[in-house]
């Protein structure tokens, strides 16, 4: 079926197909039983359109991938351009220009240290590639350390849904039925300053949280063969903004303790904090860094494990003792992923994206001051072009509405009716925006969420 047979078929009918035959997702099967589907048809810029021309703005990037707009000309025409070469070949034993160029391209831009790329799928196999080095290098350095079997990981951690990932998130609705088949993980309390898990304020909490990291670390000191953080914003768990110190921290306890460190930059690297990797804001080079998501611009699937020569050195072996790591892609560093990828970073240079950033930053900023008064917004966090806003039914005692009453879905839906699409993370309303945003329509977005939150919440009272 062709795309000319598919625009001739009527919104109802594809509705119809998507209830009987699509499994959405992170979706109540129950309820998306009863919806009609919004049908996305095509975008352009920062802006979706559906089936029936109705226009959105993408506020959420497309879970959080789209980066310089839909239907940018320099990316549609990196993949056409490399159709002409090939659509795909392997690198198991083979390799391809595309794949070269963008890891020699990853290497020069990301923290000092990070000199090689392992490519896979999606943020969760990033995760999963950084987990089985770790676990492997221990086994295959000079001096083997076998018993480094644990992982150390926050609550509330979101890393991917394949099991590996999933053994180091901390997601209770998202993660506990897989209990029995999960990794042996340790927790750290989150810096989730708005709900301390050790009722402390900050700044005069000192970070407290770390002397958890701390105390762990040395409690299963030889055990441990990484810990794994997402830098700066926690994102599932409903974008809890760390303090600033906290990821510097973290990576001071992994050198005192000789554990290596996995860095989780799926959602937030790429710009999204205002620097192209989130680790650069503290000056952290970590052991592992993943990345996929804004990789490719929104485009692609793609994903990236890039690590340092010490743990490759590790992987060097001989005939007798090949050291090798078996894992593997069948579409690990994929010519056209690539060539989109390369594409995404040429116009990180030619539109002068980051620099662009912090007008647009400062701007988002702004225009969430006024949420903070309103009656049950709890606490708006924040960082670049990040934004989560919790809402409670009261604000001075932080207590949450009942799940039942599915609030931040149905702010969500009242955004939708004004011509923006969000999705939420439970009762917190996410605002990440592609970087190609500009301000006239950062005031549009930020509009739209907060008279959304107005009618939804007064409903409620």
């Amino acid at each position: 079926m062709n795309r000319r047979e598919l625009d001739s078929i009527p919104v109802e009918t594809l509705r119809d197909w998507d209830r009987l035959h699509l499994w959405h997702p992170f979706a109540n099967q129950a309820e998306w039983d009863r919806e009609d589907p919004l049908v996305i048809d095509r975008g352009e810029g920062v802006y979706l359109y559906d089936r029936l021309g109705n226009r959105f703005l993408d506020g959420v990037s497309s879970l959080w991938c789209n980066v310089h707009g839909h239907r940018r000309g320099e990316l549609d025409r990196a993949i056409v351009d490399q159709l002409a070469s090939i659509a795909h070949s392997t690198l198991l034993g083979i390799t391809h220009p595309t794949a070269i160029a963008l890891a020699k391209r990853l290497v020069e831009l990301a923290p000092e240290g990070l000199t090689r790329v392992f490519f896979s799928d999606d943020g969760a196999t990033a995760i999963e590639v950084a987990l089985k080095m770790a676990f492997q290098y221990w086994r295959q350095i000079a001096e083997p350390e076998p018993k480094r079997t644990k992982y150390l990981a926050l609550t509330n951690a979101y890393h991917g849904d394949t099991l590996g990932a999933v053994g180091v998130g901390g997601v209770e609705r998202f993660h506990a039925t897989f209990g029995p088949l999960l990794l042996e993980t340790l927790r750290a309390p989150a810096p989730y300053c708005y709900r301390c898990p050790l009722s402390l304020e900050h700044p005069g909490c000192a970070i407290a949280c770390l002397n958890d990291v701390d105390r762990s670390l040395a409690a299963h000191e030889g055990e441990v063969a990484a810990v794994v953080v997402e830098p700066l914003v926690q994102g599932a768990a409903g974008m809890i903004v760390h303090p600033p110190g906290y990821l510097s921290g973290i990576t001071a306890l992994c050198k005192k303790y000789n554990v290596l460190l996995i860095a989780d930059e799926v959602a937030v690297g790429f710009g999204r904090t205002g620097t192209l990797f989130a680790c650069e804001v503290e000056g952290v080079s970590p052991d592992f860094l993943c990345v996929a998501k804004g990789i490719t611009g929104g485009y692609l699937p793609l994903a990236a494990t890039l690590t340092t020569e010490r743990v490759r050195s590790a992987f060097v072996g001989d005939a007798i003792n090949p050291k090798i790591f078996y894992h593997g892609h069948t579409y690990s560093g994929n010519p056209l992923a690539a060539a989109v990828a390369l594409a995404n970073l040429d116009l990180f240079e030619s539109d002068r994206t980051l620099e662009k950033l912090n007008t647009k930053i400062d701007r988002l900023a702004a225009g969430l001051v006024s949420f903070s008064r309103l009656e049950h917004v709890g606490e708006v966090r924040r960082r670049g072009l990040i934004a989560g806003i919790e809402l409670v039914a009261e604000k001075a005692t932080k207590k949450p509405f009942p799940a039942t009453d599915r609030v931040g879905a149905r702010v969500c839906l009242a955004a939708r009716k004004r011509g923006v699409l969000l999705r939420p993370l439970g009762d917190v309303i996410v605002i990440m925006p592609p970087l190609a945003i500009e301000l006239d329509q950062i005031d549009e977005l930020v509009a739209v969420v907060r008279d959304s939150i107005v009618e939804i919440t007064q409903s409620i009272n």
